[in-house]
């Protein structure tokens, strides 16, 4: 029997991770549930599951979640400390790390440094901390176990190989709902219409960075930091029917790739279950569903956010952390219809332009670089 953490249990990959620990839970269990802000679905989700702990990052509704399950052998906590001191927990055997945003960096550096193994569903925290990242795993004997369906399907292309022979990663990309609309029409683009996702049902922000294709150049950085291969030999290719999850090229002639449905269940569940392959939630691909698939080169011109992550990976330094700082906040603001969706890579540009650049050695140096590249690009507005 398996325990797990999960970190950000009410969001969509912690929902679906639930629905993974409920179609086997003969091997895997609940050691304890976190979210931010969510206090019903959380009680909800602990009423189902009985971990032994819940918490709240939010202190405010610390009270309202601890009336909610009075009279349960279930402990209560509250506040971001509490939430980083879970992750450390040496009590679950894995943590599940799917926490939106630069929040889920610190958490996941608790549960490195206790030796735990991580599924990583938060992205950004090797965008952020790459190196402090790697370094932390090889000096605690973590182990990382991608979630996000490109990585996890690369991990699995990578079974068997030796990183010698790899020569190329083909991460696939659906293109998001905008892949075929003229660069002039993307001035126009609304919240409802970039939240429009045609292949997956995910958050709003992960969503909008599939939109704009950051979500690609996030993840360059992360299959990058993951599997040690220089950004050059890693190749975004548009791929609309998000059934290649992605591949791997190696120096004899040969690609691997993994193919699927688009349903993160599979992913989470090698994950979770790791090495196992057990029963999942979707049958095998059809030949007539294999035999429709297409490749295409991206539109870089259209959506630039792509090469501004693989300029903030060539700087290095804190400026992948300054990157993912003004794409938070540039996307909040789409999302709250105070900009343009062609104003994201716009703000982007700006913060990376106009921030100091340091050295990402250690939590508190990304922590400040964070905070002064959100107070930029929240500054920002057309024109300036």
């Amino acid at each position: 029997m398996r325990s797990v953490t999960i970190l950000g249990s009410t969001g969509s990959i912690g929902t679906q991770a639930l629905e993974v620990v409920e179609q086997h839970s003969d091997q895997l269990r609940v050691h304890a549930l976190v979210a931010n802000n969510s206090v019903e679905a959380l009680v909800e989700q602990a009423r189902k599951f009985s971990p032994r702990i819940v918490a709240i990052g939010n202190k405010a509704h610390e009270k309202e979640l601890k009336k909610a399950l009075k009279g349960l052998d279930i402990e209560v906590q509250a506040g971001r400390e509490a939430i980083v001191e879970l992750a450390g927990s040496i009590d679950a055997d894995m943590v599940l790390t799917a926490m939106v945003g630069f929040a889920g960096l610190e958490p996941t550096i608790s549960a490195i440094e206790s030796g735990r193994t991580i599924a990583l569903a938060n992205k950004e925290t090797l965008v952020v901390a790459g190196e402090l990242i790697k370094q932390l795993c090889r000096q605690h004997g973590s182990l990382i176990l991608p979630v996000d369906s490109e990585h996890s399907a690369i991990y699995q292309c990578l079974q068997g190989e030796q990183m010698s022979a790899v020569e190329k990663i083909y991460l696939t990309a659906s293109g998001g709902p905008f892949v075929d609309i003229p660069k002039e029409a993307l001035r126009e683009v609304t919240p409802e219409m970039a939240l429009k996702h045609p292949n997956w049902q995910m958050g709003r922000k992960v969503t909008i960075d599939s939109a704009t294709m950051m979500n690609k150049g996030l993840e360059m950085i992360e299959a990058h930091h993951l599997f040690n291969v220089p950004p050059s030999a890693i190749e975004v290719v548009v791929h609309r029917q998000s059934i290649i999850h992605s591949m791997v090229g190696y120096r004899d002639g040969s690609i691997k790739a993994q193919l699927s449905y688009p349903d993160m269940r599979h992913p989470i569940a090698y994950a979770l279950l790791y090495p196992q392959r057990l029963e999942g939630a979707r049958p095998l691909l059809t030949v007539e569903q294999m035999s429709r698939l297409t490749l295409e080169v991206p539109r870089r011109d259209a959506f630039p956010c792509l090469s501004l992550a693989y300029d903030a990976l060539d700087r290095g330094g804190t400026c992948p952390c300054t990157m993912n700082a003004a794409n938070e906040v540039a996307v909040e603001r789409f999302l709250q219809g105070q900009i343009r969706f062609t104003d994201i890579p716009r703000i982007i540009q700006h913060t990376m332009e106009v921030a100091p650049e340091r050295n990402a050695s250690s939590l508190a140096i990304l922590a400040e670089a964070d905070s002064q590249a959100r107070s930029i690009a929240q500054a920002w507005h057309e024109g300036i």
